[in-house]
């Protein structure tokens, strides 16, 4: 594709969402900037559907059993020595048309910054979701901002995760965390934070439709956002007040909208797997994998 002295490569793990997925990698296409390379992680051919065939632009398409870390895995294997940055972004999250340009930008110019995530114009995880269309209006009527606003974080977290590949040798997504693989951004990106700088800035945008297709159970999500934050922290990879402040964020907002849920979440289910993750930590069995059984 491009011919840049950089080399900017997109992975992009999808489950279960094939339509979305071709919409999403054409709008790449629009990129002031192409990429270097585009890399599609599925588990099973009907995650991709006609991609291959339909994509405007080239696409790598690969396979890794089901879940979120080891699908970014499988793609960083794949790439291994051809990429210098890489931002894996979610199957729903659209990118604003200079996204790639301003990311080769802002690396070139601080060789320690060694992650970044951007600014989101809108997240539909807040709400019952944001349509396609509704997503690339946004970004078609977005302008690149005129004050630039960065902040350094001891970790990222979000679908939009930049990586300086030469700062990510031996840093892998953690495949104890199962499925969705919650908070494995938040892995990943404090380990590569050892190397040097990570910042969140709005020079990159974009989107996340928040599309709720594809994604795991109320009660396994409400286990795992108890079990995958205690692992991390005895694993040492997650700020403590970080860790504390996701669990019991989550759990009180559980618990007082299970009274009154919102139609797009499922509240008492989340409810039922805090419960079941607090009991399991109190009888010394807690663990991310725990989900599966549920």
């Amino acid at each position: 594709m491009g011919h840049n002295k950089v080399r900017v490569f997109v992975i992009v793990a999808t489950v279960g969402r094939a339509d979305l997925l071709q919409h999403t990698v054409n709008q790449l296409a629009k990129q002031t900037r192409p990429p270097d390379g585009i890399v599609i992680c599925a588990s099973v051919d009907s995650d991709v559907g006609d991609l291959e065939h339909k994509s405007i632009l080239p696409v790598e398409i690969i396979f890794a059993e089901k879940g979120l870390p080891r699908q970014r895995n499988a793609g960083l294997r794949h790439i291994a020595g051809r990429a210098d940055i890489v931002v894996f972004f979610d199957d729903d999250f659209v990118p604003a048309h200079n996204y790639l340009e301003a990311l080769e930008e802002v690396f070139t110019l601080r060789p320690n910054l060694v992650g970044a995530t951007g600014k989101l114009l809108a997240d539909g995880i807040k709400s019952s979701g944001i349509s396609f269309e509704q997503g690339t209006a946004m970004v078609d009527a977005h302008q690149p901002a005129d004050i630039i606003q960065e902040r350094s974080l001891p970790a990222l977290y979000g679908c939009n995760l930049c990586v300086r590949m030469s700062a990510a040798e031996n840093i892998w997504f953690d495949e104890t965390l199962p499925l969705y693989g919650w908070q494995e951004d938040v892995d990943f990106s404090f380990q590569l934070g050892r190397n040097g700088i990570l910042i969140y800035t709005n020079l990159l945008t974009g989107v996340h439709l928040g599309m709720k297709g594809g994604r795991t159970s109320g009660k396994r999500l409400g286990y795992s956002q108890i079990a995958n934050p205690v692992y991390l922290l005895h694993k040492k990879t997650i700020p403590p007040r970080l860790a504390w402040r996701l669990m019991s964020r989550n759990f009180i907002a559980n618990l007082a909208r299970s009274f009154y849920p919102e139609p797009h979440v499922d509240r008492f289910g989340r409810l039922q797997g805090n419960a079941v993750a607090f009991f399991d930590l109190c009888a010394g069995r807690l663990h991310p994998q725990r989900i599966l059984q549920l």
